[in-house]
């Protein structure tokens, strides 16, 4: 466990899904998209945008920080530091999709939130699980159907 004491590891969840990068990139990277397979929200493409997530636990502000169609786009998501990616790469009939939900801070930080506060490391596992389903499986019947 040596240098890992200050930062809560990254989630990062890999996937080829058997459609082209355009569909992918849609499903994504436009808000109706996304509301398919995630949360509703009000996405707009455009760099610096604010947005508004709708979570089972309410709003959730959130800002466009990088976007580079069709193959990157980068929001943060909170308050709290998180960072989410969507990396898309394409090949071909297939896509390669990536997704990295960054920025927990210290593994043992509390996090106070909606329910009960929970440390960085509880709320991460919680979370990885989640994304696991939702990219293996929301956004893939998304984007292969």
């Amino acid at each position: 466990m040596g240098d890992n004491k200050t930062e809560t590891p990254d989630i990062q969840k890999n996937e080829v899904f058997y459609a082209k990068i355009e569909k992918v990139w849609n499903a994504v990277a436009t808000a109706e998209g996304i509301d398919s397979w995630f949360m509703p929200n009000d996405f707009k493409q455009e760099l610096g945008y604010e947005f508004t997530i709708q979570s089972p636990f309410g709003p959730t502000p959130c800002k466009v920080l990088e976007l580079d169609p069709p193959n990157r786009l980068v929001f943060s998501w909170g308050e709290d530091g998180w960072k989410v990616s969507f990396e898309l790469k394409d090949m071909g009939d297939k896509t390669e999709f990536t997704l990295i939900h960054s920025g927990w801070g210290a593994p043992n930080e509390i996090v106070p939130g909606p329910g009960p506060d929970q440390t960085n490391k509880d709320i991460r596992n919680i979370m990885n699980n989640g994304w696991d389903s939702i990219v293996a499986e929301k956004l893939r019947e998304v984007v292969e159907a």
